[in-house]
């Protein structure tokens, strides 16, 4: 089958210990694996070796990232571990520069990523409600979508030149929550998302 990486960016606070975000990396472990693909783990706020983590990258077909929205981004302790394991793929093994080249130093910016062929798919938490996306009458995010909020993470993977597959949100996790609901569009999710991207390799 596959190779698959999944990251845990969960960073665990006394109010939000990130036990929904572990539950939803073990549910999609347990069923990559039962498909037969190959996962990797790596529990951010655990600690990490960055070279060992760029290695990760090389290594799957498909990057999980599963994190719940700290103040409308990834944990601090998630974005840390771009900021080191990234910088540290700049190398030429995640990426050759910022795809510019001294013959056209103003063009593609960005396309200059090795990671070709490698999927990845984000998976996140909300205390939000669904009901604040998609909707103009919505003040805050004015019609803005769960993707639109995570392009900096899309930008971030393109980069290297990954493939995005469909995101999965569970919203209201913490004021409304319905954990149970989530756990099966969760599953769902997983089956669509990887049968899919089993038929496209094959």
């Amino acid at each position: 089958m596959s190779n698959i990486l999944i990251l845990n960016g969960a960073q665990p606070y006394e109010f939000a210990p990130g036990t929904l975000n572990a539950t939803l990396v073990d549910r999609a472990r347990a069923f990559l694996e039962a498909q037969g693909h190959i996962v990797r783990l790596t529990t951010v706020a655990e600690g990490y070796d960055a070279n060992a983590e760029v290695d990760s990258h090389i290594w799957a077909d498909t990057v999980i990232m599963q994190f719940p929205i700290n103040w409308m981004g990834a944990p601090w302790s998630f974005k840390k571990y771009m900021d080191e394991v990234y910088t540290v793929g700049m190398d030429g093994r995640l990426t050759n520069g910022d795809g510019r080249t001294p013959e056209a130093p103003k063009e593609n910016y960005g396309m200059g990523g090795t990671l070709t062929g490698t999927k990845y798919m984000l998976s996140v938490t909300f205390n939000a409600p669904r009901e604040a996306f998609d909707d103009p009458s919505e003040p805050f995010f004015q019609g803005g979508s769960v993707d639109d909020l995570l392009r900096p993470l899309h930008l971030n993977a393109q980069f290297f030149d990954m493939t995005p597959l469909p995101t999965f949100a569970a919203f209201d996790v913490m004021k409304n929550p319905e954990i149970e609901a989530d756990f099966a569009r969760f599953d769902a999710h997983l089956g669509a998302v990887f049968s899919e991207a089993e038929h496209a390799a094959a």
